[in-house]
């Protein structure tokens, strides 16, 4: 089974986000809104970090493997070399750490339980060896249903007039009336039928207030705060667009530091990984490295303060 169009994920792992639905009778999972924005949060994601990895490596395979399962092992193989493998965990030592992975490759033939640091190495991307699928639906489920919202307030504000007429003549008159005003004719008769003796109209008119009810620009601005929010959940700076004037330094690295604090943790974890895996297989050479794609810089009005806490990789 797969994620989206994205990496294969096993069962219980497509049961388990599948029953953690919030009882609710708006639906946004099932959709090809939810999934689109599942696929571009998922990108965004996992763009953060610029990979080194061995030409037998799929890129795509490992990086998606990894942010959805959240571990990949790595293990030798007589006939493919050093590869990276989705893997389940097994077995615990001391201090509740797994000590073996269960691979369950058909192309794959010998060890079915490597162990752990001896047999095989493991990259995880956080430290309780989980993935960001649960971060990304639940994002991507926010921003599908603020993009619906979008669209039936476009399609509402379009209604402007509505007209009740007295029978369904005068509805036939007044129909042919509007569509005159409408295809633009310079003059529209009116059949005097349409009014009273004292001249009243045999119809009335609600028209609605059409700036009032256009929430629109409200609507995109929950919607780039949404994804403000998984930004800085996942290490991408986004500049506070609540506020109109621009912001100081101490403002854009106070915003930095909560942005960066989680990747920085997956930064370190990764490269803690790489460092055992380059050790085990490939003699202490960095044949498996990772770093910021871009390196977290300050930014905003200068004050006069200056910061230097991201002025280098982590």
């Amino acid at each position: 089974m797969t994620i989206g169009a994205g990496a294969p994920i096993y069962y219980d792992h497509a049961n388990m986000l599948v029953a953690c639905n919030n009882p609710n009778s708006i639906h946004t999972q099932n959709t090809q809104l939810a999934a689109y924005f599942r696929r571009y949060l998922l990108q965004k994601a996992i763009s953060v970090f610029d990979w080194t990895l061995p030409d037998n490596w799929n890129r795509d395979f490992f990086l998606y493997v990894l942010y959805c399962w959240g571990v990949v092992a790595v293990i030798k193989t007589d006939k493919f070399g050093v590869i990276p493998q989705g893997c389940a965990l097994t077995g615990y030592n001391v201090q509740y750490q797994p000590t073996n992975v269960i691979i369950t490759n058909p192309l794959l033939r010998g060890i079915l339980s490597p162990v752990i640091g001896k047999q095989c190495e493991i990259i995880k991307l956080q430290p309780d060896y989980g993935g960001i699928m649960d971060m990304v639906n639940s994002t991507a489920e926010d921003m599908a249903l603020a993009s619906e919202a979008l669209s039936m307030n476009l399609i509402n504000s379009k209604l402007s007039y509505v007209f009740a007429a007295s029978g369904k003549s005068v509805a036939e008159s007044f129909r042919k009336m509007y569509d005159d005003i409408m295809s633009g004719k310079p003059a529209v008769f009116m059949d005097k039928d349409l009014f009273t003796e004292e001249g009243k109209p045999l119809w009335q008119a609600w028209t609605q207030d059409l700036r009032s009810a256009f929430i629109a620009p409200e609507i995109m601005d929950t919607l780039h705060e949404i994804e403000a929010r998984f930004n800085q959940q996942v290490g991408i700076p986004s500049a506070n667009t609540d506020k109109k004037e621009r912001l100081v330094v101490d403002e854009v690295n106070a915003n930095n530091t909560d942005t960066f604090c989680k990747a920085a943790l997956w930064l370190e974890e990764l490269q803690q990984c790489c460092e055992r895996v380059n050790t085990m297989f490939y003699g202490g050479e960095k044949k498996v490295a990772v770093t910021w794609r871009n390196i977290p810089q300050n930014g905003g009005v200068d004050d006069g303060a200056r910061n230097d806490q991201y002025s280098g990789s982590l």
